[in-house]
């Protein structure tokens, strides 16, 4: 019967069916019923959904329990007054009751009501949009509401992910503290709420333009500046740590996504701080806040041990990598004719203190690599290259030496396979690092004779390598200045004569261009800085400036300078038509010879002036003094002494900002970017190529009785000499000479040009020899460091040659400065103990890690010798046997007290072991024979005493000088 009926129902199926079984049936049955239950499941979670997103739960709530729940509104419960009494307990029952009542979870309630509390905190201000820091109410109410959400965070009422969600909604009303302090309170992290969102590119936008904002808010006020740091400091600390942190992607999809908007904020961040300097910055523009608190981050303390110490390396070189390639947009043609305007001191200082701060973490050799290895790899921005050069031989010493050796590979390179790409780079970089000075970089006349112009040159292999050099050289002339050009041609490369033809090609070229720009080489000045790139001055105003400067060498020298007998022989196009017409300007001849008198005579006794033009001189100056004396006299006063005179403000103004940075000498990058721009603003006051190393001095002659300096050369050396002390004492109230850094040399290097050495050397013989005893405390401490930094550097500095008292002879630096000490007075005698006391104990405090060697060669025997003189005679206590080590502590620490005891000081100083240990030494023992010709000095004094009194005057001083033998 049933086998019938299937039969039958079988046979009602259409041809090709097959009839199903039973059990077949049953399992369609039970999947239909599971389908269902997962469509119930999915329905009832996009109920749950839609809820959440167009709930009111403030109406609902009033929907539900009436009027009398009003008292739960969170927004009310989180007022700080309105809660008071209410605890977290209670607030977290309360949620749990309704949330039990709407049927929806507690952590899902509680997450939207704080979510919502959150954005009516933010949006509560009043105050102009846009903004994001909180102000001091709304932060009261958001740590009531923080509070409340710690409580249910820790009884699992609080859902993370619902939260993230609900915050993602509103990103636009939140202010970017609010979120900053859901991290910091953790109740979310940063973390967690950037991976939250999937799309990534709003969440970079919206980060991108609120850093902006809290960069440009963080100095406004200074009630928020600390916060403003705080929030600064965390963004950057996870970025970094996400972007920049190895393997941080290989665990989930999230981390991979997190690393990605960690280095596009960041990567933002540096493109808007790099097009805002590329645009003319107002000072305190909100745009100029804003790159200025950016680049703060670049700091290593703004990491603190949050980060592991590969990643903030990985971030410095990442970030050095963008900055040189932001933009390639400069062909090398655009480097070689702008450089000059790329100095240091002239970037922006903005952009210089970024490179300063990458420098703190990347070592001088890793920064050399990264540039060569950034140079070859990429397109570059020539002008962020070059500036970083600037810097880095500026800021940092170490890499003078390996810029150097990086640019001998380049050109060994360039010449061994006649690379172009080795050949530009070496020669933009060492005209770069050439910019800065010679205390800096060799002048780029050196290098160019260095490396050319010898048998050993790197062009000298064969005639493949000269045509390579000769070839680049050429293609050049377009584009270089014309320093440059005057240096090939001055400096000529070393070339055997039957490939003589490749350099008078080249040369016939250069002059051609400078023909063109009206430059002659024949009408190039006497003393013009060849090193530098700086205009050509015009050669009637030229000569000027050069009779200026060959009368001062021939003032301190006595003889007729090098440069001026070379050019009568070697350039006499431009020494008879335009030095020797400077020279003879008619004036108004003064009654006493003069300088410029002098020299004139000294030439043409050397037959260096035709007697016609000698002759028409002479008589111009007779015709000139019978018509108008005074107004000749005047006008050639002002055109030779004031032809290119520039104001000192900028050097000024450059000294005080020095001056402010001495808190830290022991920070040489900023004390050494400053010291940058004090060499250029002094180049400038002094005048074009005041600085240039032709002007070689083998001495310096000086008259000690009677001194004298132009207003101007004055008026400088004071500034130098003022800011050298007042930095002196500011340093030394914060740290002691060790540990001051070099700050102190390096201005000591910016004084020692060949121009300026002979004015402050003057000006000292006027303030120690003529003006000592009227000296204030800091400013012989100041000068007295000077004179020990001075002495270090007595192997590079010409001797002084000096007539009195003794016959005319050449000292050394320390001896000049000790020969400045007299003691004929009671006056000047205490001056010479407080100076020597001043040397020899910042010789002692600084130098104490020194060898024997260095301390030795560096003090003058003379200065100590005078100092256990003059402490003899005047205090009765040194003539006791010495003690034990006076337990004041070190005299110099004595000395920069608000009210110095020099007494005291120069006691504690003879007390010291360091101090009798010096004196067991042959060249600072003071003998018998030195007692009696110091007392020589001070024959007037003793010439006023009694017979008797000067008897044991006598007895005791040379008794007291035997104990010490």
């Amino acid at each position: 019967m049933s086998e019938s009926r299937a039969q039958d129902a079988a046979s009602d199926l259409g041809p090709g069916s097959r009839r199903r079984t039973w059990a077949e049936l049953l399992a369609g049955r039970a999947e239909r019923q599971r389908q269902g239950l997962g469509r119930g499941h999915k329905l009832q979670e996009s109920a749950v959904r839609l809820l959440r997103r167009h709930l009111n739960l403030s109406d609902l709530l009033l929907e539900v329990e009436g009027s009398a729940c009003k008292t739960l509104c969170l927004n009310q419960l989180m007022d700080p007054e309105a809660s008071a009494d209410l605890s977290g307990s209670f607030i977290g029952s309360a949620l749990r009751d309704q949330a039990s009542r709407l049927g929806v979870p507690v952590a899902v309630l509680s997450s939207r009501t704080v979510a919502s509390s959150i954005v009516q905190i933010c949006a509560s201000s009043g105050e102009p949009s846009p903004r994001v820091l909180l102000n001091a109410e709304q932060r009261k109410k958001m740590s009531s509401l923080l509070e409340v959400a710690q409580y249910l965070l820790a009884h699992s009422m609080f859902s993370r992910f619902s939260f993230c969600q609900e915050l993602w909604e509103v990103q636009n009303s939140l202010l970017l503290e609010a979120v900053w302090r859901l991290h910091v309170q953790n109740i979310v992290s940063l973390q967690e709420l950037l991976e939250s969102h999937a799309d990534t590119r709003a969440t970079v936008a919206w980060l991108f333009r609120d850093l902006c904002l809290l960069c440009e808010q963080m100095e406004v006020s200074t009630q928020h500046t600390d916060i403003a740091r705080a929030m600064l400091s965390d963004f950057v600390q996870l970025f970094v740590l996400r972007g920049f942190q190895k393997n941080s992607g290989l665990r989930s999809v999230e981390p991979a996504q997190m690393a990605q908007l960690a280095m596009d904020v960041l990567q933002r961040m540096l493109m808007f701080t790099l097009e805002a300097l590329a645009t003319e910055l107002q000072d305190e523009s909100p745009a100029y806040r804003a790159v200025k608190s950016w680049f703060g981050v670049f700091c290593g303390h703004t990491y603190g041990a949050a980060v592991s110490t590969d990643a903030p390396k990985r971030f410095f070189s990442h970030t050095l990598t963008q900055v040189l390639t932001h933009k390639p947009v400069l062909r090398v043609s655009d480097a070689v004719q702008m450089q000059r305007d790329w100095s240091f001191a002239k970037t922006h200082p903005l952009l210089t203190s970024l490179y300063r701060r990458l420098f703190a973490v990347l070592r001088p050799e890793e920064l050399v690599g990264h540039l060569q290895e950034v140079l070859e790899t990429h397109e570059v921005n020539w002008r962020h290259v070059l500036s970083c050069v600037s810097t880095l031989v500026i800021c940092l010493p170490e890499a003078q030496q390996l810029v150097k050796d990086w640019v001998a590979r380049l050109l060994a390179r360039a010449f061994e396979s006649c690379d172009l790409d080795s050949m530009v780079t070496a020669f933009l970089v060492v005209r770069q690092a050439a910019l800065e000075g010679p205390s800096v970089f060799p002048p780029y006349s050196d290098w160019f004779q260095a490396s050319f112009g010898s048998t050993r040159g790197f062009h000298s292999g064969s005639k493949k390598t000269l045509v390579f050099l000769f070839k680049f050289l050429s293609d050049l002339v377009p584009f270089e200045a014309p320093r440059y050009m005057q240096v090939h041609i001055l400096h000529p490369p070393l070339v055997p004569s039957k490939y003589r033809s490749l350099l008078t090609d080249y040369v016939t070229l250069a002059k051609t261009r400078l023909a063109d720009l009206k430059v002659s080489v024949e009408n190039m000045g006497l003393y013009e800085d060849l090193s530098s790139a700086r205009d050509i001055t015009e050669p009637h105003s030229q000569a000027h400036q050069d009779v200026e400067k060959a009368v001062a060498v021939f003032e301190h020298t006595g003889k007729v300078p090098v440069a001026v007998m070379e050019a009568s022989i070697f350039r006499r196009p431009y020494y008879v038509s335009h030095f020797l017409p400077a020279l003879l300007t008619p004036r108004v001849l003064p009654r006493t010879p003069d300088s410029r008198v002098a020299l004139i005579e000294s030439l043409r006794r050397a037959d260096k002036i035709p007697l016609s033009l000698y002759s028409t001189y002479c008589q111009a100056c007779s015709t000139v003094e019978e018509k108008k004396p005074e107004h000749a006299a005047a006008g050639v006063k002002a055109e030779a002494g004031g032809c290119a005179e520039e104001p000192l403000g900028p050097l000024a103004a450059a000294l005080r900002e020095l001056r402010a940075a001495m808190t830290d000498p022991s920070q040489y990058d900023v004390l050494s970017a400053h010291m940058a721009v004090v060499s250029e603003r002094l180049s400038s006051a002094l005048g074009l190529g005041e600085e240039d190393g032709s002007l070689e001095v083998s001495q310096v002659q000086l008259g000690v009785l009677a001194p004298r300096l132009e207003h101007r050369e004055q008026e400088i050396a004071d500034l130098l000499l003022t800011s050298f002390c007042q930095n002196l004492i500011a340093a030394s109230s914060f740290t002691p000479p060790a540990r001051q850094g070099p700050w102190a040399a390096r201005f000591v290097t910016a004084m020692c040009g060949r121009r300026l050495l002979p004015v402050v050397l003057t000006r000292l013989c006027q303030l120690l020899r003529h003006q000592g005893p009227s000296l204030s405390t800091s400013h012989v401490l100041g000068l007295a460091a000077l004179v020990v930094h001075l002495g270090e550097s007595r192997s590079a500095l010409p001797e002084v040659r000096v007539g009195f008292p003794a016959p005319a002879k050449s000292l050394p630096i320390p001896e000049f400065f000790s020969s400045l000490l007299t003691f004929g007075t009671a006056e000047t005698s205490l001056f010479c103990l407080k100076f020597c006391t001043a040397v020899i104990s910042y010789f002692l405090c600084k130098s104490s890690s020194l060898s024997r060697d260095i301390l030795y060669s560096c003090l003058s025997p003379a200065l100590m010798k005078k100092f256990q003189f003059v402490i003899l005679r005047l205090f009765s206590e040194a003539r006791e046997p010495p003690s034990q080590e006076d337990p004041a502590g070190l005299p110099w620490r004595l000395l920069c007290l608000p009210t110095a005891d020099w007494q005291r000081a120069a006691l504690c100083l003879w007390k010291q072991r360091t101090f009798q240990e010096l004196l067991k030494q042959k060249e600072f023992h003071l003998t018998y024979r030195d007692w009696l010709q110091l007392e020589l000095e001070i024959q007037p004094e003793l010439d006023s005493l009694s017979h008797t009194e000067r008897r044991l005057r006598w007895f005791s001083a040379g008794a007291a000088s035997l104990r010490l033998s």
